[in-house]
């Protein structure tokens, strides 16, 4: 590969608000930025809400990944719980035929992975709980088994157990997600299945193991005197807390920062070691009554602390202001104007809007013309904020993921999925902006402009539908003309108007003739179809602001609002060439005519649209009977 030319590389994670995942972001964007590599992290936010149907929507994320668009991938698939949805990344990633280096991982063989040795530094820590402490009855929270991490983790903690000839009881073990609301529901658990408290909570990760310490406090526990409580990764939260937690000390930055180097060095040509084995150990801490004083500097852990505190904020200010604006919004122009108007304070870069091209669209999720968690062949971008400036891309293909390209450049890209539960509607990208990983916020952010997104989508379907009813109260369906309703509400201010102008009008009143002899005789289809040619001949009749309605079964009616006597003989004449012509186009067994009768005056006060509508109708009444006596005559 050209030693020069911009690399491009993936990163598949699940979550990005975790301290595990943002300590090895730090290590891959720090090589990335001085060996001229476009870093492209995609994440979902899954099993966080306790949704089925909205985990489907977040996962929508990965279908979007093109892997022939990559150079190579680094695959954080140890971040996922989901088996099925790791073994498909897997199986796409080798189609792709890139090259991959994957975390916690030895089960693909084409790929380089990076690791420790989960299973024997957690029995490790395991053994101290239980030998040098002395605990006897253990609670365990542990990670998804379907994920390689979890499992070993998993896998340890039942060896030590036996070994140690404890019993392990199968009701004092939680199943979480490694997410840190699990610790919480692990101690909520435990609090109502009325067991005697544990020796100890050994945690599969220190998010858990931190919402575990916090929870047993609330409920009177206190960490370690009555229950220890133990986690994994060390990080700088576990460190610093009270009390800090006992955990597992691994590289994370070294990860991050070995694993893009290994990539890098690939691409180059440069051979590589298949499996890396990085040093991880025991970090014994106040959590199980072990005392160590390699907690960080109080200075800087207060900066880091005040800082995260003033940027949660600052975003909470941000999020709640976005929310409100978009709140106001009625149309889609509304919606991306909010969003540009507050995006910028994110510090990013450039922001990236990407939408379904037919995301606007009425889909159900059992009509089958909507798939629900896929991208669609086309994408459009409606709103590119790029350092200030504003713009967009009507249409790109999906498989591009970027609108205007990749750029050849060092950068690090943030894509996340917009959705509406189960239904993908795009997905949004922040470039060079580390708030997708310092924010605690950024989730909510997705779901802020997801739900707000989706009630645009049922406001422009819900105004359809409310023009679509109106249209339908003052529209003739067999016609397509005003019906009584619409012409009324057209024709009265018209004529109101013309009573304080003292307009002269005309107002006409058309009759079919022999409807019945043609639905008696040819069947009602027949009859509509002759109703139908004769709406069209008085509807091309309107000019000069004239209207014209189906006023009832084969009643027509029109008014001119100026006109003149001539008119009136005129559109009789029109009227009668009209029907004449197509009687001959169409030689049908019977003949289309009809009945007109009008009436032209000045509107005065007093007078009424009915009265005259009323006059026309006795007009053509009389020249109906006329044309009866007429046929009469010709018949003696």
């Amino acid at each position: 590969m050209d030693s020069e030319k911009t690399k491009k590389i993936v990163v598949v994670v699940s979550g990005l608000d975790e301290e595990y995942q943002y300590n090895i972001f730090k290590g891959i964007n720090s090589f990335a930025s001085v060996h001229n590599m476009n870093i492209s992290y995609i994440a979902g936010f899954g099993g966080m809400v306790g949704s089925e149907k909205f985990d489907i929507g977040e996962t929508s994320i990965y279908n979007l990944i093109d892997y022939t668009q990559f150079d190579g991938a680094l695959l954080m698939t140890n971040t996922f719980g989901d088996n099925t949805l790791r073994n498909r990344i897997f199986s796409s990633v080798l189609a792709a035929k890139i090259p991959a280096v994957v975390f916690e991982s030895r089960e693909n063989p084409e790929f380089y992975d990076i690791s420790i040795d989960n299973f024997g530094v957690m029995k490790k820590l395991v053994n101290h709980i239980i030998q040098h402490h002395g605990a006897k009855v253990i609670n365990y929270v542990s990670g998804p088994l379907g994920n390689p991490e979890g499992k070993a983790r998993y896998d340890a903690f039942i060896s030590a157990m036996e070994e140690n000839g404890l019993t392990v009881d199968e009701k004092r073990i939680f199943y979480g997600d490694f997410k840190s609301y699990d610790g919480k529901l692990a101690i909520d658990e435990f609090a109502a299945s009325g067991l005697e408290a544990p020796d100890a909570f050994i945690c599969a990760n220190d998010s858990m193991a931190l919402t575990v310490a916090s929870s047993l406090d609330k409920l009177g526990y206190k960490v370690p005197d009555d229950i220890m409580v133990t986690g994994f990764d060390n990080t700088f939260s576990a460190r610093n807390s009270t009390p800090s937690i006992t955990s597992v000390k691994r590289p994370l930055f070294l990860a991050g920062e070995k694993a893009a180097q290994i990539i890098f060095n690939v691409l180059e040509g440069v051979e590589q070691p298949r499996s890396t084995i990085l040093d991880a150990e025991p970090a014994y801490y106040e959590s199980c009554g072990c005392k160590n004083n390699s907690t960080d500097d109080l200075k800087e852990y207060k900066k880091i602390t005040y800082r995260k505190s003033e940027d949660t904020n600052n975003n909470i200010h941000m999020v709640n202001r976005l929310t409100a604006g978009l709140a106001e919004a009625l149309t889609p122009a509304d919606y991306f104007s909010v969003i540009a108007g507050v995006i910028g304070e994110l510090e990013c870069e450039k922001f990236t809007l990407c939408l379904r091209e037919d995301w606007q669209e009425n889909f159900t999720s059992d009509s089958g013309e909507y798939d629900l968690n896929t991208y669609s062949e086309f994408m459009t971008a409606p709103l590119i904020w790029d350092k200030g400036q504003r713009k967009s891309v009507s249409y790109f293909p999906s498989r591009e993921m970027f609108p205007e390209g990749f750029e050849e450049r060092s950068c690090v890209n943030y894509f996340l999925p917009l959705h509406f539960s189960e239904r993908c509607l795009g997905y949004y990208i922040f470039t060079n902006s580390e708030f997708p990983t310092y924010s605690l916020l950024c989730h909510t952010l997705s779901m802020v402009l997801s739900n707000s997104l989706e009630n645009i989508r049922k406001l422009s379907h819900l105004n359809k539908a409310m023009d679509e009813l109106n249209r339908l109260y003052v529209i003739d369906q067999l016609c397509n003309i005003y019906n009584r309703n619409g012409f009324i509400n057209i024709a009265d201010d018209m004529f109101k108007e013309c009573v304080a102008n003292g307009s002269q009008i005309m107002i006409s009143f058309i009759d079919m003739d022999g409807l019945k002899f043609i639905n008696d005789n040819y069947g009602h289809n027949e009859g509509d179809f002759a109703i139908q040619r004769i709406a069209s001949i008085v509807h091309n009749c309107c000019e000069n602001n004239a209207i014209c309605a189906r006023f009832g079964g084969d009643e027509f009616v029109y008014f001119s609002p100026k006109a003149t006597h001539g008119d009136a003989v005129t559109l009789a004449r029109k009227l009668n060439t009209a029907l004449d012509n197509i009687n001959k186009l169409l030689q049908k067994p019977y003949t289309i005519s009809a009945s007109i009768g009008s009436v032209v005056t000045v509107a005065k006060p007093g007078d009424t649209l009915y009265n005259i509508i009323k006059l026309a109708d006795d007009k053509m009444y009389d020249i109906k009977k006329q044309k009866k006596a007429a046929r009469k005559s010709e018949k003696v």
